[in-house]
């Protein structure tokens, strides 16, 4: 099913100010949230058809977009700020050796990952450490693209790995 014009056109504005009322709490940007938010009214009418009442699924979407956003934040830490103890764990030979199994599974399965995921991950996972800016103008893809092109990306991996991390 795709959107009518209808729809689309009578849920922007709110959807505009709603992920613009949002999306400074939770730390994102507002048309990175409205993007997600076309996205999940996309699944959603591929799956169930239209909402009984758009306008409240579409309130109620954003807000659990932004929480998602926020739990995200809140569990992504910068590098280097491992508790004490941790490095020095970490430089054991054995502990070594399974960081570099797991680094190259991980790069085996970003291989077998579909359409541009690859490419996606490999500019993540890049030494480099490319701002979404860079990364995106590397792919010839926008900037507002990026984040749910990565969710979508980091589900097909976390497919691919769940019977890999279950049998290991």
């Amino acid at each position: 099913m795709h959107m009518t014009p209808d729809l689309v056109t009578s849920l922007r504005p709110l959807l505009t100010a709603e992920a613009s009322a949002e999306a400074y709490a939770s730390g994102t940007e507002p048309g990175d949230l409205e993007q997600a938010v076309w996205l999940r009214l996309l699944e959603r009418l591929a799956a169930d058809g239209p909402p009984p009442d758009p306008h409240r699924w579409l309130r109620s979407a954003v807000r659990t977009e932004a929480r998602r956003t926020r739990r995200t934040t809140r569990n992504e830490r910068p590098y280097g700020t491992e508790p004490a103890g941790v490095a020095e764990y970490a430089q054991e030979p054995e502990r070594l050796a399974l960081a570099a199994a797991r680094r190259r599974a991980l790069r085996e399965a970003v291989r077998r990952l579909p359409g541009r995921c690859p490419r996606l991950m490999e500019a993540l996972l890049s030494p480099r450490d490319l701002t979404y800016r860079e990364i995106a103008g590397e792919l010839g893809i926008s900037q507002g693209s990026l984040g749910p092109e990565r969710s979508r990306c980091l589900g097909c991996l976390r497919r691919l790995l769940t019977p890999e991390v279950a049998a290991g």
